[in-house]
């Protein structure tokens, strides 16, 4: 079995290879943080560990990279935008197998918010194996903004192998207080 130690990430590729349209983009931002030499965590992606994925890949062939890399994940971020989907594409596949096989701890976090403080406000974003998935309470989430400092400090703190810090619920979030000292509320 392969060591647990990357953050699988996952977001709607909203029909575009271009990394510049749609929630693709937050990938790469995401990307950019990771090489800063200020950025406060050095995550390991998962996407990396494992052999590229064409365009032009088959379904099955796509399906097994994605599980292949889940299995050297110790977490998902999950990221949501205003164009996420509820239903296309590979989306739920992630989600539902995240969840349900490899019982990842699910960082879900929301662009275009300097903070998230009331998850239950945000369900119509969520995709449908997320949606499902937290109303039978089988996800354990935590919900955050897509900031720098709560991306960084979640994917840090909650982890398949972190037992004091485990989600227990799919409702999990950060304090106001919290956001007022990293700086996104006042």
């Amino acid at each position: 079995m392969a060591y647990r130690n990357g953050t699988y990430v996952a977001f709607d590729g909203n029909a575009t290879t271009n990394p510049t349209k749609g929630d693709m983009k937050y990938y790469g931002l995401l990307q950019k943080w990771n090489a800063e030499k200020n950025f406060d965590l050095k995550f390991s992606d998962s996407h990396k560990k494992t052999y590229q994925v064409r365009d032009t890949s088959s379904k099955l062939t796509l399906q097994s990279r994605l599980l292949e890399r889940m299995r050297s994940s110790k977490n998902m971020l999950l990221i949501i935008s205003k164009d996420t989907n509820w239903d296309r594409g590979m989306l739920n596949f992630e989600i539902e197998k995240a969840i349900e096989y490899y019982k990842l701890p699910i960082i879900v976090a929301y662009t275009g918010y300097d903070y998230i403080v009331n998850p239950t406000s945000h369900e119509a974003k969520w995709p449908k194996a997320l949606h499902d998935r937290i109303k039978d309470r089988s996800a354990k989430c935590i919900h955050v903004s897509f900031r720098k400092k709560t991306v960084s400090e979640a994917i840090s703190q909650f982890s398949i192998h972190n037992k004091e810090n485990q989600l227990t619920s799919p409702f999990h979030y950060y304090k106001t207080s919290v956001y007022k000292k990293w700086g996104y509320m006042d």
